[in-house]
């Protein structure tokens, strides 16, 4: 059995360190595997250099200080198979939760948009982070490693805006351009000048860019290039038309054969669609009406989410149900005049679903039918 010396021993430990081992505890760990391997197996007058030469080198496949590398790679991610687990999971329930949301909006049943925020919200703060933890490990390049957090980036305010558009939420326009702009502009180039540099990956990059531009084709086609303001001052024009209809249609001579009870409920539909309408109004403009010059002003009214009246159970709600029931009262009585009652479409599911616009112009809809049912 060899004997260590003390030189031989401290010969070991520089030799260590000179080959890129830095960690203290690392040093001695592999200080002590490698003397325990000389002392077992060199015989008593073996030569030290040339067999500790041949053992050194069974701990490492190209340099030593790999070993640093992957010690500090375990020690960081040391629940690195749970991380990867969680990844993939997250993954599978955030496209689960979307793909089932996107139906449930389809057949407007309850719960889609909770789905919908669930699969957007695990995508965004789960499953693409942890993607791009795993992914830049994968490459030591730089220009990689850009290329990927940029995507990744993307992915992220893609899925934002996608979760902006569907709750109606204002500045899904911004975000849809700054979407595209970073695809196409940044992304796109980083990408192709990346991959075209390795003639080993140069056909598969050409192709993949190719279809990259497609993409980014048909998401320009998907883009208005008006801006918000043409686009909700239009929606206003068309919304103060239609007050202006309602008011000429009031000031007209009253049918005085309808029955009592008709004009009576009339009368309150109107009154309820009104309420109805300043209460949107208000929550976007601070008052229960359009000013006549909205358009000087540049007043007007972003499409976007009800307010918290319109919860289940706000008044709100409890108005958009009165309104329902006066309809099907009306309707009972109005025989071949009975009008469309849009009502049942909006409390099919959560009101919340809809966006101002949406209710506004189905309860214009309604005053315009039963004043024309009045005159």
């Amino acid at each position: 059995m060899y004997q260590l010396s003390d030189q031989q021993i401290d010969f070991i430990l520089d030799d260590i360190s000179a080959r890129g081992v830095e960690m203290e505890s690392l040093q001695q760990n592999l200080l002590d595997h490698v003397c325990c391997i000389i002392e077992q197996n060199l015989e008593a007058n073996g030569d030290f250099e040339s067999f500790y030469q041949k053992t050194i080198k069974t701990f490492y496949k190209d340099e030593l200080w790999e070993i640093e590398e992957e010690t500090l790679l375990l020690l960081t991610y040391k629940n690195y198979y749970t991380m990867k687990k969680v990844m993939i999971y997250s993954g599978i329930a955030a496209a689960s939760s979307f793909i089932i949301g996107s139906f449930f909006k389809i057949m407007h049943w309850p719960g889609a948009a909770a789905l919908i925020l669930l699969g957007m919200a695990i995508s965004t703060l789960v499953f693409l982070p942890l993607l791009f933890l795993f992914k830049k490990n994968e490459t030591t390049e730089t220009r990689s490693m850009v290329v990927l957090g940029v995507g990744v980036t993307n992915g992220i305010i893609f899925c934002v805006w996608s979760l902006f558009k569907v709750m109606h939420w204002p500045g899904a326009n911004m975000l849809w351009f700054v979407t595209i702009g970073l695809f196409s502009l940044v992304f796109i180039p980083l990408y192709f000048f990346s991959g075209i540099k390795n003639p080993a990956n140069k056909i598969n990059t050409i192709t993949t860019t190719i279809i990259l531009i497609i993409v980014a084709g048909v998401f320009f086609l998907q883009t208005t290039l008006k801006s918000s303001s043409q686009v909700y001052l239009a929606k206003m024009y068309h919304l103060t038309q239609s007050e202006e209809l309602i008011k000429r249609l009031e000031q007209l001579k009253t049918d005085t054969t309808h029955s009592k009870e008709l004009t009576n409920l009339s009368k309150e539909i109107l009154e309820k669609c009104n309420s109805i309408k300043g209460m949107i109004i208000y929550d976007e403009l601070g008052q229960k009406s359009v000013p006549s010059d909205f358009a000087a002003k540049n007043i007007w009214i972003t499409e976007s989410g009800l307010g918290d009246e319109f919860k289940p159970g706000g008044e709100g709600e409890k108005m958009v149900i009165d309104l329902k029931n006066l309809l099907n009262q009306y309707n009972s009585l109005a025989g071949n005049k009975a009008i469309p009652n849009s009502t049942d479409k909006l409390l099919e599911n959560v009101l919340l679903q809809h966006s101002n616009y949406n209710v506004l112009e189905n309860v214009v809809n309604i005053q315009l039918f039963v004043l024309l049912n009045e005159k």
